[in-house]
């Protein structure tokens, strides 16, 4: 085969193809201006919001009820002079007639069953669920919106939002105060799911609090949205403003809170040896009980009939969240971040042994040391993680976090847990804590863009887990735990808005963790990828970025075009899958009548003997009858070479240059590997070269070679030594949904063949003759 350069650089553009995959995002992204550059910083006017909060809180152990009064200061630092401002109402989600109840679809999965089909499956969970909030009075229930002064201020409510009418309008650089009084009942997050709530301890009568979303709290207003007052229907969290706080919160006695910030009155809430334990912890690399075992075993027993006011104070903050309980044991260590320690602190009542206190504070501290490696320094005085109700969710400085062991209840001492259990604990632990710094300082828009805090988060909780012990049995982050997911037809593009994403879990955090582990193992490469994403995180940390500020951040601090990356894994469904089409192999075509000649020969030869001149063979020929038939052509065939030949190639090799002869004269072979992409996301090509010799070679090949034509392309490989297969993606780092079609040659793929025994058909008439079991107890009451 004659080796022609344009016959492998040659590309036929389809006729009908979509779109150019490389074209940039210019089109798509917001125009950079004075607020968000070009380069993905922050501008030269760049500005936001101040909110500070002062809260009295009263927890009514008693009927699962909080009763609150705030204070807000609100600052105006954006160019606009604003006559009203919008409030978040978030607990009127609980309300039986709020959008996230009504809008609920009766099935959650996509595809509607035939009206010819009858009955359909929810969990029991999700029922009781579902019932739960159509009937419980949630919601806030206000009694005072007012100005600093205590002078009642107009006022609408609408679903999850409250809008306040300023007397006269905010100007620039101006403050504001208003007042806001108001109850509302806690939910049982096990009945009601929610972020916050309380659990119930049958055994003991014991209740614990994980409260949060409990205050009405100032929407977002940016240069980007205006005000971010979109309902809260469930999924999309919240966009909301940094600030500080001090808040009071009124307790029985006999508990133990937990919450964001910093304990300001010890010596009000703490016994003395409490105290001592605390001082003890500050310095410790180990945990260090501050309430034992013993002691939380004593406060279950204690009904207490005092109060205990507990004040904590948070600077530059954007939410507050707490917990309290009389059950809480509680341990304490300290981590060093940057210059300042940071108290790691743990709360988790007695059920939660020994699982608790052998890896929760241990995790919190794994966390902050390996985020600071890829982000910034964590920032906060304290980081907590409880164990409460709630499976799993942040705040800032705290997080709520969920497993247990499993509790043998006629002996108690006995205690085990799953593989998945212990892991579960340590993840969760390590994605809650990692919230803190995305979106909790780098302040995301999550009532918009789930993935720009999940998928971020999730793919720092995927480094950090690798971390913790080699084989860490990760969910998310390989490319190769996503690719059911990618192939699956029921999907949106990551760049949806939060509540209209189907497959949640898979597309806000397990695609983009996976994406962003690609960029840094196989795009981009660690050291550029670690760089850039250092670098957005202290662009944005207590700032509010949007998704093009963290494009255009990335590329800019690694110098890599990206925009074709953001383009097929953001903004479309299409999914990896590439075939190794064919490897053809040539070497120079000399010119040389002796050597070429010789070699079409061969060709012609190698061809497949046809199946009427297998048959013929045998056959009484009329020219070996009568042999004076026999002529020169007899003797010679189509490439016997002539003087003709010979001449003709001494005239043509007194022009050949000497380079030209040279590489003529090279013994080396020249592949062209043809490939096709089926799935339609273009990605660099891996490809492992083994040879005849026994050796390998690895080569890379990045996602540029698909700019002419992102469906067909081939490349030329040029090697001095005989190939003898090649494999496309060999470590899986691709997330290539069809590996049958990355080898070449073809490879046999292992799989089983489930055997299964039919079920025998239902005999009505045999089942209604059974012999009918009675219940004993039934039997001794007489039913």
């Amino acid at each position: 085969m004659l080796l022609v350069a344009h016959s492998v650089e040659a590309k036929e553009w389809p006729k009908n193809q979509p779109e150019d995959k490389f074209r940039q995002l210019e089109e798509i992204l917001p125009t950079p201006n004075s607020y968000r550059t070009g380069s993905g910083a922050p501008g030269h006017e760049y500005w936001q919001q101040q909110v500070d909060y002062h809260i009295k809180v009263k927890l009514d152990d008693d009927n699962q009820r909080l009763q609150a009064h705030e204070l807000i200061t609100y600052t105006n630092n954006s160019p606009d002079t604003l006559s009203y401002l919008w409030v978040q109402l978030d607990q009127n989600r609980f309300k039986p007639d709020s959008d996230y109840n009504l809008s609920m679809p009766g099935v959650t999965r996509y595809e509607v069953k035939p009206r010819t089909e009858v009955g359909d499956k929810l969990s029991l969970k999700d029922f009781r669920g579902r019932v739960a909030r159509q009937v419980f009075d949630g919601g806030y229930k206000i009694t005072q919106v007012a100005d600093g002064s205590g002078t009642e201020l107009p006022h609408i409510i609408n679903k999850t939002m409250m809008r306040i009418d300023l007397p006269t309008a905010l100007a620039p650089g101006a403050q504001t105060q208003v007042q806001i009084s108001w109850s509302h009942n806690i939910v049982e997050a096990k009945k009601h799911g929610g972020r916050g709530g309380y659990e119930y301890f049958e055994r003991d009568d014991n209740y614990l609090y994980e409260i949060a979303q409990w205050f009405p709290r100032m929407a977002v207003y940016d240069d980007v949205n205006g005000w971010q007052n979109k309902q809260f229907l469930g999924r999309g969290e919240f966009a909301l403003e940094f600030g500080d706080y001090t808040v009071e919160i009124n307790a029985p006695a006999d508990h133990i809170v937990a919450s964001t910030g910093t304990l300001e009155n010890p010596d009000q809430v703490l016994s003395q040896t409490q105290k001592q334990r605390l001082a003890d912890a500050k310095g410790a690399k180990t945990p260090v009980m501050i309430v034992t075992e013993q002691e939380a075993l004593a406060n279950e027993k204690s009904r207490s009939k005092e109060r205990k006011t507990w004040v904590f104070k948070a600077e530059n903050v954007r939410d507050f969240a707490w917990a309290s309980s009389r059950k809480f044991l509680w341990d304490a260590m300290t981590v060093k971040s940057g210059e300042q320690d940071v108290l790691a602190m743990s709360y988790y009542p007695e059920e939660g042994l020994p699982l608790w206190p052998t890896y929760s504070t241990q995790s919190i501290v794994h966390t902050i040391e390996q985020y600071n490696k890829y982000s910034f320094d964590y920032p906060y005085p304290v980081a907590i993680s409880v164990n409460g109700p709630v499976g799993g969710m942040e705040y800032p400085m705290i997080t709520f976090n969920g497993p247990r062991p499993e509790i043998d209840e006629d002996d108690r001492s006995k205690r085990t847990y799953s593989r998945r259990t212990k892991y579960g604990l340590i993840s969760v632990i390590i994605h809650e804590i990692g919230h803190i710094y995305f979106p909790m300082i780098v302040n995301s828009d999550e009532r918009q863009w789930t993935w720009m805090d999940e998928g971020l988060n999730t793919y720092l909780q995927f480094v950090a887990e690798q971390a913790w012990e080699e084989n860490y049995p990760s969910r998310r982050g390989e490319p190769r735990n996503i690719v059911d997911y990618m192939a699956s037809p029921n999907q949106v593009p990551i760049m949806t808005n939060s509540e209209s994403i189907l497959q949640f879990g898979n597309n806000a955090y397990g695609k983009p963790a996976t994406a962003l582990n690609i960029l840094r193992e196989t795009i981009v490469g660690r050291e550029l990828f670690d760089h850039a994403f250092r670098e957005y995180g202290k662009r944005w940390k207590f700032k509010r970025p949007m998704p093009a500020d963290f494009f255009r951040t990335i590329e800019d601090a690694s110098a890599v075009d990206l925009d074709w990356f953001w383009r097929g894994w953001f903004y479309s469904t299409d999914h990896v899958d590439i075939s190794i089409d064919s490897v053809r192999v040539m070497s120079p075509d000399t010119k040389i009548p002796e050597v070429e000649q010789p070699f079409k020969r061969a060709q012609k030869q190698a061809e497949p003997t046809s199946i009427t001149v297998i048959r013929n063979e045998g056959m009484a020929r009329r020219v070996e009858q009568f042999p004076e038939l026999k002529d020169f052509y007899n003797e010679n065939d189509e490439f016997t070479v002539t003087n003709t030949d010979k001449n003709n190639y001494s005239s043509a090799k007194e022009k050949f240059e000497d380079w030209e002869q040279d590489l003529r004269n090279d013994h080396g072979f020249a592949y062209v590997i043809d490939f096709s992409n089926i799935g339609g996301l273009v990605m660099p090509l891996i490809l492992q070269l083994d040879y005849q010799d026994g050796s390998s070679e690895l080569v890379h090949i990045p996602a540029e070679i698909w700019r002419l034509n992102p469906k067909k392309t081939s490349k030329l490989l040029w090697r001095d030594k005989q190939l003898a297969s090649v494999t496309l993606d060999p470590y899986w780092q691709t997330a290539d949904v069809d590996l049958s079609n990355n080898y070449y040659p073809r490879q046999i793929m292992p799989s089983r063949l489930e055997l299964y025994k039919s079920k025998p058909r239902k005999n009505l008439m045999k089942e209604a003759q059974a012999e009918l079991k009675t219940d004993d107890k039934d039997s001794k009451e007489g039913n």
